[in-house]
């Protein structure tokens, strides 16, 4: 099942002239929040700055429809850090010298867990079997008198900071966001007792905000409560598999038809998968991949192939194959546009020009992948598919891995041997440095058909020592180019490239730097030295031939 949550809000305005808190509720359709997660936020604008009530709402505004429109990969605290920050960024240049300043409390509630960003003095609780708990800290000054001045706000200073919270939901909980016109008038012990005695949401919302009024608030209130009621799936994997619930289309022939695609063949099995080659009602040839009847009622082998879609959906471009939309299907599989070329398996080292190709094609693509927050874990040649246009396009996301999205079962070592990081041994967490070591093996390989430090088989324990120059199998290697690989594969992650951008960027330096060491004329290489050579020449033979003429 998926998550299941009610909601209630209620503000008023109070002795105030103008209402400057800011209630949003955000839910998504079904496939978004899975990925996303339900957003409600308050925000409350500071009533001594140029306009409380705008910078407020345009926060709320602004967090609401860019937050949806991060890329589905990116964790759920690093979206709204960089939404934040860009937030506070636009308040500080529209205030023409005043301020505009709000404070702002977002919660966010995902599958099986919440994120809460807080900056400022409201505040959100956790209300559970009679309990009340503050998650969040007041942003004020702890001295006598200056309880209500902000140290943090949005727009306040030039560099934001943000409290974030993590952890998991609990059926049957309510979250509590109010303003500080609600929780400083009644405190505590009486939000408990309303609580306690108004069971429904709505009720207790407009409970909430009248009382702190009759209690005496001079300011706007405002409240916003959430109840979890069902905990959705753990992982975004299952949550997808409740979406779309198909059957396996099981073995198909040549000449089938399935959901409107006509079978051409079986290109390729495993014990994971199945990959046919079908064609659409225009002829266009595609590839399906499905899973072999073995693997139906496997634990997490629908969630995997599924998941497997949506992140190569989520990565579309010239790198990756394209995916086909499939809207009409009936049966659990997925398809991707055929490409004519082949892959890297088994070819012969590579010519350096061809591999240099090779290679910047292969950084653009993982440099994709990682600033859209997914990890691929198989990288090796088996997955590289250069196409016959001169495309190198990445393949197989059926390990894939995104933070805060994938799980792995425990002491799982997913990806191939030979290709895989020292640490990942170690049972390290996935990691951008450990695709990164797999991209140059993977490179090494091609270069020099040969392991940096041997073929490793599965279930060997593996020792890491120094690997093997490159130039051991290809002499005609340049200096630079043996240390780009020597540094990619380093044992030690700490020593290894940082970035795909950062390889990318010296192995296109030392490119250039390599063309520039070639034999080049003295005027091009000492100009200053030849022009005052021939000037002194110049000037001797002017010498010379002053002297002839005086002697005569």
């Amino acid at each position: 099942m998926s998550l299941q949550l009610s909601f209630a809000q209620a503000s008023a305005t109070g002795p105030r002239a103008e209402n400057q808190d800011a209630l949003r509720l955000v839910t998504p359709a079904p496939e978004l929040a899975a990925s996303k997660g339900y957003l409600c936020a308050l925000a409350d604008g500071v009533s001594q700055c140029a306009d409380g009530g705008l910078a407020a709402r345009a926060s709320l505004q602004a967090l609401a429809l860019d937050y949806y429109a991060t890329p589905a990969t990116w964790g759920v605290a690093q979206a709204l850090d960089r939404l934040l920050t860009a937030q506070n960024r636009w308040l500080r240049a529209q205030g023409n010298g005043q301020p505009l300043l709000t404070t702002l409390s977002a919660l966010v509630l995902r599958g099986r867990r919440f994120t809460l960003a807080h900056v400022g003095d409201c505040r959100v609780y956790r209300w559970q079997a009679d309990q009340l708990h503050c998650l969040s800290e007041d942003h004020v000054w702890d001295q006598p008198g200056m309880q209500h001045v902000l140290k943090r706000a949005l727009g306040l200073d030039q560099q934001l900071l943000v409290d974030y919270l993590e952890g998991d939901l609990r059926q049957g909980e309510c979250f509590v966001l109010l303003s500080d016109g609600v929780w400083a008038s009644l405190g505590d012990a009486h939000i408990r007792s309303i609580l306690r005695e108004q069971p429904d949401l709505q009720v207790a919302a407009d409970t909430l905000v009248t009382s702190a009024h009759h209690c005496g608030s001079q300011d706007n209130a405002s409240a916003l409560l959430v109840r979890v009621d069902q905990l959705g799936p753990s992982t975004l994997g299952d949550a997808l598999a409740q979406l779309q619930q198909w059957p396996l289309p099981g073995a198909l022939r040549d000449g089938q038809s399935i959901d409107g695609w006509q079978v051409d063949g079986l290109l390729a099995q495993s014990r994971q998968s199945l990959l046919y080659r079908v064609r659409d009602p225009h002829g266009q040839s595609w590839l399906l991949k499905t899973l072999p009847q073995s693997r139906d009622q496997e634990p997490g082998a629908a969630q995997a192939l599924l998941l497997e879609e949506w992140f190569l959906r989520r990565v579309a471009g010239r790198h990756f194959p394209e995916v086909h939309p499939a809207s009409q299907r009936q049966h659990l599989y997925y398809l991707m546009r055929e490409y004519p070329g082949t892959t890297l398996a088994g070819q012969p080292p590579l010519a350096l020009a061809q591999w240099l190709e090779v290679a910047r094609q292969l950084l653009q693509a993982v440099g994709v992948l990682h600033r859209r927050n997914l990890l691929h874990r198989d990288i090796k040649p088996n997955n590289l598919h250069h196409g016959s246009d001169g495309q190198l396009r990445l393949l197989d996301f059926g390990l894939a891995y995104c933070p805060g999205l994938s799980e792995d079962p425990p002491h799982a070592l997913p990806g191939t041997p030979s290709f895989l990081a020292p640490e990942a041994f170690d049972g390290q967490p996935p990691a951008p440095r450990q695709d990164l070591y797999a991209v140059g093996v993977t490179l090494y390989h091609l270069l020099t058909g040969h392991y940096p430090y041997g073929e490793i088989e599965a279930f060997q324990r593996p020792r890491f020592g120094t690997p093997v120059n490159p130039a051991r199998y290809r002499p005609d290697l340049p200096e630079w180019l043996q240390r780009n690989l020597l540094q990619a594969v380093a044992a030690d992650p700490a020593q290894r490239f940082e970035t795909a951008e950062q390889w990318l960027l010296l192995l296109e330096r030392g490119d250039r730097q390599e063309l520039d060491e070639r034999p080049r004329p003295l005027l091009e290489r000492e100009p200053l030295k030849v022009w005052r050579t021939i000037g002194l020449v110049s000037l001797l033979l002017n010498m010379v031939l002053l002297l002839v003429l005086l002697k005569r």
